[in-house]
């Protein structure tokens, strides 16, 4: 993967988190709702078809949206 590429996925990931706490922080999207959604991609990613390297991808997506659930990336909650 080229350095262009990591940096966009990390760029892409934290903008999204941002955009996740400023919805929860402004009341218009209550958190129950918006770990519903990371839960919906997770299990996209854990269901997805291709190659084993493909799949295998998927999963470690599927994982670290999993951590993020967990709080234990930078998306700040009171509780799950």
């Amino acid at each position: 993967m080229s350095k262009v590429n990591e940096y966009s996925g990390q760029a892409a990931l934290s903008i999204c988190e941002s955009l996740l706490l400023a919805l929860n922080d402004s009341e218009l999207l209550p958190e129950h709702k918006i770990v519903g959604v990371l839960r919906d991609a997770a299990a996209t990613h854990e269901n997805a078809k291709g190659s084993e390297a493909e799949k295998e991808i998927h999963r470690c997506v599927a994982a670290l949206i999993k951590q993020i659930i967990a709080g234990e990336n930078s998306v700040r909650r009171r509780h799950v």
